[in-house]
């Protein structure tokens, strides 16, 4: 299966990714992170087993820091923006991403997906973007854990003080020496089946992204 191939960017932008790596690094420095119930997410790692970590879109950026350096596939958009932020990911240590959304490219990305997972590799999906409706969880991240059978962790981020965006998902930019939680939930694997079967499952794993959201501080 090819790749679609990457835009060239202009020079103003490409010096924009360029900043945006060092803006992030300085600023994550300065937090103070406290990490609760990864150990789930530990255990697979130690036997190589390939995961999906599954993050709402506005509580991206501490995942990202924090996941920096593991080599992880994200699923970002197709969109000229979905370029600046997989430059930016690959730049802080992430694999190549895989490139679609449920809205353009969805068929195509979950086979990636799918074929990152069973070559051995983790990846990483926001499941309400890149457009929302905000922490609504669309059923991409389940089939693929599905048709794989491989291991769906949630991570949920929230910090003492945070600029959020004017944007749908109200993205949260932790503030310089912000204390940042992020809270893992166990790893579920959903069960094989039919549709039906599809949509339990995504209705379960919202219940654990809220679940891993109250340990982090959220009231959702």
């Amino acid at each position: 299966m090819s790749e679609t191939p990457r835009p060239r960017l202009a020079f103003k932008v490409r010096a924009a990714i360029w900043a945006g790596r060092w803006l992030i690094r300085l600023l994550a420095s300065t937090w103070r992170v406290t990490v609760t119930g990864r150990e789930g997410l530990d255990a697979l790692r130690a036997v190589k087993t390939p995961v999906i970590i599954v993050i709402w879109h506005g509580e991206m950026l501490p995942s990202l820091w924090s996941h920096r350096g593991e080599g992880i596939a994200v699923l970002i958009s197709e969109h000229k923006d979905g370029e600046i932020i997989a430059q930016i990911a690959e730049g802080l240590g992430y694999a190549p991403s895989v490139r679609g959304s449920s809205s353009r490219g969805a068929a195509r990305a979950l086979l990636r997906l799918v074929r990152t997972l069973e070559e051995g590799g983790d990846v990483g999906i926001t499941p309400d973007g890149p457009r929302g409706p905000a922490k609504e969880m669309a059923v991409g991240a389940v089939a693929a854990a599905q048709r794989a059978q491989a291991p769906l962790v949630a991570v949920r981020a929230q910090a003492s003080s945070a600029w959020r965006l004017a944007s749908w998902d109200r993205f949260m930019i932790p503030k310089p020496f912000a204390r940042v939680r992020l809270a893992y939930g166990a790893p579920v694997i959903p069960p094989q089946g039919d549709a039906a079967v599809l949509e339990a499952a995504r209705a379960d794993f919202a219940r654990v992204m809220v679940d891993a959201g109250q340990v982090a501080g959220h009231v959702d």
